[in-house]
């Protein structure tokens, strides 16, 4: 009886080792989509905020007041 504990044991181990693995290396695969998808948002929203700035900081330029020339 001992031997068929020790070899049903090693089975069920060996058994939850392989779950274990398989479920971590879904999880990794889950989490590396996620973060991908999130990066990319992040790209997104940043070049958007670049272009209003640029937009911005040329409109500021084009109405900046043309400095007076002291007339002598």
């Amino acid at each position: 009886m001992g031997y068929v504990l020790r070899v049903r044991l090693a089975s069920f181990f060996a058994g939850a080792a392989t779950a274990s693995f398989a479920g971590l290396y879904l999880l990794y695969q889950d989490f590396k989509v996620a973060h991908d998808a999130i990066s990319q948002q992040v790209e997104s929203a940043h070049e958007s905020l670049d272009r209003r700035i640029s937009a911005l900081e040329k409109l500021k330029q084009s109405e900046a007041p043309q400095p007076l020339q002291a007339t002598e």
